[in-house]
């Protein structure tokens, strides 16, 4: 097969052939739940940014933002850099562009005088509650190729993936 040719498919077959064979590499399976679940992620993530979050004139990393404040806040940044998986400089980032557009307030925090408290605005509210409907509505319509029992499976392997983690030296975010 011609490198023009090759899909996301045909490139797993070529590398379970390529690492085994020519590299002695043992774990291609591992290779390919990896390469998958990061294709998966970023064809979704694509998808939603894309077709919710874009038209509304936000980021997927916006609405991660104001995803976590909506549901959990008010909170420090702090906790929102830790429940969104980003670094802090990225949410002090992100604020500042929606406390701009009134979605976000941001407030000194009464525990800690150097952190900033974060909250939805009534505006933000009303934005969430919108712009959630319709990326629910896509979510739905992502796992809908899925039975109800194959969803939960799909989430006990990730769960299991990703909290069964301490066996090895990970890096990164939680």
């Amino acid at each position: 097969m011609a490198e023009g040719e090759l899909d996301f498919w045909s490139f797993i077959e070529l590398a379970h052939r390529r690492l085994a064979g020519e590299f002695g590499f043992e774990h291609q399976l591992a290779t390919e739940v990896l390469l998958t679940l990061n294709r998966a992620s970023s064809v979704v993530t694509y998808d939603l940014e894309a077709s919710v979050h874009r038209p509304s004139g936000r980021s997927w990393s916006a609405f991660r933002l104001l995803f976590v404040t909506w549901l959990a806040g008010p909170l420090e940044a702090k906790k929102a850099a830790e429940l969104t998986g980003m670094s802090r400089a990225a949410v002090s980032n992100l604020a500042k562009p929606l406390v701009a557009d009134g979605l976000l307030d941001r407030s000194p925090s009464r525990s800690d005088g150097r952190s900033v408290l974060l909250a939805l605005t009534a505006r933000g509210h009303r934005e969430m509650v919108e712009v959630f409907g319709r990326q629910n509505r896509r979510e739905h319509e992502w796992t809908s190729v899925l039975t109800e029992a194959e969803q939960r499976i799909l989430v006990l392997l990730l769960n299991k993936l990703i909290t069964n983690r301490d066996q090895f030296d990970v890096r990164g975010r939680s």
